[in-house]
């Protein structure tokens, strides 16, 4: 269990460090555009993003 927590934090990590990586300035521009975003709206992406990951989750077993 703690192995497989350990490696899919790292692989988030990872993912997450491609774009500030790869495209530094439309990493910057999104984080920018974020950041104005109203809490409603941040919450909103942020339980996108939750819902997105936990159906990877389920489709990927």
């Amino acid at each position: 269990m703690n192995n497989t927590l350990l490696t899919a934090f790292g692989l988030m990590l990872v993912i997450e460090g491609l774009l500030p990586l790869l495209l530094p300035q439309a990493w910057r521009d999104t984080f920018k555009r974020m950041v104005e975003l109203k809490d409603g709206q941040l919450r909103f992406v942020g339980l996108m993003s939750i819902i997105g990951g936990l159906m990877l989750i389920f489709l990927s077993k």
